[in-house]
């Protein structure tokens, strides 16, 4: 596998994921072998990239798992997050040996959030991808007032749709303020408010993260495709090409509000247009007996870059 080069520097390979284009999706860093880096060292790298997210891979406390997977934003670390995890397990996915072994088709990542299952995806025996079953139910609640929601998106109070649910904070993992946008040009206007996150942040912030909004809006004809938006500038996250975590919350939350008892949905969510970088997140869903029982998340991943950091 790739490891550090030297106790002075460290390998790192770069991909976009749910993508098939070059310098499309979202961008990731993962740091393959990150044995000898402190918290702080890896704190600092995460901010260095500037990506809205850096992974770092280490041995497994378990040795029936794949890897301990550490997620670290340019501010903090998290507990989970999709894009990481989809894009990690592609990184570690195409390696020949991952910490002396070899990868199998099924990886499982230990994480804070809990232990992540991903299922590589290959085409013509190379692996093109992968889908990842989100570690934590879902979680929703308290409800937040449209007003909040349309000073941090710049948009007006009209623009926020109630015709299926208001405003509220939804979570498999990571909290999110989740809002449906009337259309989808309502939601292409929308800029965010950094001032507005900031009052926002202060009467809604959730215990794990900043205050981040994720917005949507859907066809009536084509209910399940669906184009989002997110924003977290207090996390130095202008925009999100695309939020694996928001996209498998917002998507269990939908299923868990259709009468149905018995259901398996497939959501396609399209995110990082308005950013020039198309990102496309397949989510599944799986409701019985009135209860979402597990939700997925898959995507195309392509590498772009690799070298050292100097350390």
């Amino acid at each position: 596998m790739t490891s550090a080069a030297s106790p002075q520097s460290i390998a790192y390979v770069t991909v976009d994921v749910f993508t098939t284009e070059r310098f499309a999706g979202n961008q990731l860093a993962v740091i393959p072998d990150a044995r000898g880096l402190s918290d702080q060292q890896m704190q600092a790298i995460a901010t260095e990239f500037g990506y809205s997210e850096v992974t770092f891979v280490l041995p497994p406390r378990d040795p029936a798992n794949t890897a301990e997977v550490r997620i670290f934003t340019p501010t903090m670390e998290i507990p989970f997050a999709g894009h990481p995890n989809v894009g990690t397990a592609f990184v570690l996915g195409r390696q020949k040996e991952i910490f002396g072994r070899v990868p199998g088709g099924i990886l499982r990542f230990e994480e804070k959030a809990g232990l992540v299952e991903a299922t590589l995806s290959r085409e013509k025996g190379e692996v093109i991808g992968a889908r990842i079953v989100v570690p934590r139910g879902l979680t929703a609640g308290p409800e937040i007032d449209a007003g909040t929601i349309a000073a941090c998106a710049s948009l007006t109070s009209e623009a926020i749709s109630t015709r299926i649910h208001t405003p509220i904070r939804l979570s498999v993992g990571l909290p999110f303020a989740v809002a449906e946008i009337s259309d989808i040009a309502s939601l292409s206007t929308a800029r965010p408010n950094v001032t507005a996150f900031h009052a926002a942040n202060a009467r809604y912030k959730p215990e794990e993260d900043s205050f981040s909004l994720f917005l949507y809006a859907r066809s009536p004809q084509t209910p399940w495709q669906i184009r989002a938006r997110m924003f977290a500038p207090l996390d130095n996250v202008n925009e999100d090409p695309a939020t694996g975590s928001a996209s498998a919350a917002l998507s269990a939350y939908l299923v868990s509000l259709l009468p149905d008892q018995d259901i398996d949905v497939e959501i396609a969510i399209e995110q990082g247009v308005e950013m020039g970088r198309r990102s496309l997140i397949g989510a599944s869903v799986r409701k019985q007996g009135g209860i979402v029982r597990q939700v997925s998340l898959s995507g195309n991943c392509i590498s772009a870059m690799r070298g050292l950091i100097d350390l």
